[in-house]
């Protein structure tokens, strides 16, 4: 059956019950939050709380990403992934049973709306929320797989960043199971398939690069160079390139490698060093380029303190 027959016989609207056959436990549809090759997503309210529930026509899929989901819970510290709340069958009709599971609704914006509201700035604060959370992911044995923003969104009064798919979550060493290509070191010839740490730290730099590009661009197949023009020609890009480009490489072989240079070369951006003393007026700086470069500092230097806050809530 395809995605798209199992989907026109979901077809729940709002107000639409579904019933768990073991634990008994009703949940009312609100809306679809969107649909995959392995199941439909949707908004729902059980007692009264918003939760996200997710059916498959695929039992193998559900007991996967359940699986997954439980293993998040284990990593101390990660908050990456949905909290899970409940795994459960419908009893769709007199001969049809469908598997779903229900899980932690993570409301926000999504990654790319985020940025486009707050700023550039945000992006490498992010980033390393995000590379702190894959560290405790890989240790637990695991790969993310299909990272992008699409997936990714910040919630919080202390913006924080989460995941709302971990189906393409694979353990290690075995092939990715679902990947989108503009993510993908495959794609662009700089490696295999291999669920490891390198591949997510690839995604996390595709990342960082489609925010500052928000509109995705095809492969000219030039790989590596074509990629590495684009960071050097955006301004937060180049700034970070000491960071994005070695990881494109495969060259840093854990996330908190990664996030060590990341974190010093933010620090880097917040401790300028003061300029020569001019002694000439016509090239002494004018008040309100020094008054800007001191908010352009300061604004960093709280967004750096913003990160640290939100590792500690």
């Amino acid at each position: 059956m395809t995605m798209s027959t199992m989907k026109s016989q979901f077809n729940l609207q709002k107000g639409a019950i579904i019933n768990g056959k073991w634990h008994h436990k009703q949940y009312r549809i609100e809306k679809e939050l969107g649909a995959g090759a392995n199941g439909v997503v949707y908004l729902a309210t059980y007692l009264g709380q918003l939760v996200a529930l997710k059916i498959s026509e695929n039992g193998y899929t559900v007991t996967s990403e359940v699986n997954v989901l439980k293993s998040f819970t284990k990593v101390q510290g990660s908050t990456l992934g949905p909290s899970l709340l409940d795994v459960d069958d419908w009893q769709f009709s007199s001969s049809t049973m469908y598997s779903f599971y229900v899980m932690e609704y993570i409301h926000g914006p999504d990654l790319h709306s985020f940025i486009k509201q707050k700023g550039e700035a945000w992006i490498p604060v992010l980033m390393l929320q995000l590379l702190s959370d894959l560290e405790e992911l890989h240790k637990a044995g695991w790969v993310f797989g299909d990272l992008k923003p699409e997936n990714l969104i910040v919630t919080g009064r202390a913006p924080r960043i989460r995941c709302i798919d971990v189906g393409g979550t694979t353990l290690k060493g075995r092939a990715i199971k679902e990947f989108t290509e503009f993510y993908d070191r495959g794609y662009w010839g700089l490696g295999s398939r291999k669920a490891e740490p390198t591949y997510d730290l690839f995604s996390t730099a595709m990342v960082f690069i489609h925010c500052a590009y928000p509109s995705r661009f095809s492969k000219d197949g030039r790989g590596l160079e074509q990629l590495m023009d684009r960071v050097k020609k955006h301004k937060i890009l180049k700034t970070y390139e000491g960071v994005v480009i070695p990881a494109l490489q495969g060259r840093f072989k854990t996330a908190e490698d990664m996030r060590q240079a990341l974190l010093a070369c933010s620090y880097k951006q917040t401790h300028v060093s003061p300029p020569a003393r001019q002694t000439s007026r016509k090239t002494k700086g004018k008040p309100n380029e020094k008054i800007g470069a001191f908010v352009l500092i300061l604004f960093i230097g709280c967004i750096y303190f913003f990160y640290l806050y939100s590792q500690m809530v």
